[in-house]
């Protein structure tokens, strides 16, 4: 049965994934972690300040806190 590409992608992250982890290069997860914080940063500015509002006036005047 032949592999699809979604099965073959996930394989291939799987892989390098466990490389990456077995490795124990410790600025390459420090990087990670930095990279993941700021991008938790930005989403959650995105929701608080641009998402948030409109829909608090759309559903009449509720306040999201």
């Amino acid at each position: 049965m032949e592999m699809t590409h979604v099965t073959r992608c996930c394989f291939n992250f799987c892989k390098e994934f466990k490389e990456f982890a077995t490795r124990g290069n410790v600025l390459d997860l420090a990087i990670g972690i930095v990279i993941g914080t700021a991008f938790t940063n930005v989403i959650q500015s995105l929701v608080d300040d641009i998402i948030t509002p409109p829909l608090g006036l759309v559903l009449g005047g509720v306040y999201f806190a």
